[in-house]
């Protein structure tokens, strides 16, 4: 299948990549990065500390050090995952531009992919796929919508988190059709951010299963 995956440019995404991609050898896959989320929080202390552990350290100082000395590890930077691709991921961040849908109507797509993308799709994007867009939410839905998912369940003292995976069908933040979820139990002695990588050890497997089940539908 041909198949686009958005993600975001931070150390969540990365990992979950880490665990998609290998898994959809066979397949047709393009990835497009998202820099940021959301409009601008006009600097606030605590949010830019979390942009820094999630995002600017991995990408600043982690990833050109683990490229330029050829580390070898489990998990791999963006750049070395390109290897798996015959193309390489490219920032898109004004996904619903007239240039940027052209762009992506080009590739004749089967399915469109999210995982923490930073951009809203609106019906000219999500209506290019074949077999529609799926997004792994980062939190369990219809309770916890929106960003930071894994936040407001541990503030509020949830004995589990988890993922949702579901359909794209409009601009809305996450109201589409609920494929299934995963869950694990919250572990107080680990950090937010330990909770937030682990969420898609089992969330990638719920998006795996799911083109299993397209693939059969497409044959």
């Amino acid at each position: 299948m041909k198949i686009i995956i958005l993600a975001n440019k931070n150390i969540a995404s990365n990992y979950a990549l880490n665990l998609l991609i290998p898994g959809l050898r066979g397949h047709d896959i393009s990835v497009f990065l998202s820099s940021k989320v959301g409009a601008s929080q006009n600097n606030i202390p605590r949010l830019e500390t979390l942009k820094f552990f999630e995002q600017n350290r991995f990408n600043q100082l982690m990833s050109p050090l683990i490229n330029r000395v050829h580390f070898e590890s489990k998990c791999k930077t963006f750049e070395q995952l390109n290897e798996y691709l015959l193309q390489l991921m490219e920032v898109l961040n004004k996904i619903n531009s007239f240039e940027n849908i052209e762009k992506i109507r080009k590739h004749q797509l089967d399915l469109i992919i999210s995982i923490r993308y930073g951009n809203i799709l609106k019906d000219d994007v999500i209506n290019i796929p074949s077999f529609g867009v799926l997004n792994l939410h980062s939190g369990l839905l219809p309770e916890y919508r929106g960003v930071m998912a894994t936040f407001w369940s541990m503030l509020n003292d949830e004995k589990e988190i988890g993922t949702t995976l579901h359909y794209i069908e409009d601009g809305s933040i996450d109201s589409g059709r609920i494929l299934s979820k995963s869950r694990f139990e919250v572990d107080k002695n680990k950090s937010y951010l330990w909770h937030v990588l682990n969420l898609y050890v089992s969330g990638v497997e719920l998006i795996l299963n799911a083109i299993f089940l397209i693939e059969k539908i497409k044959r």
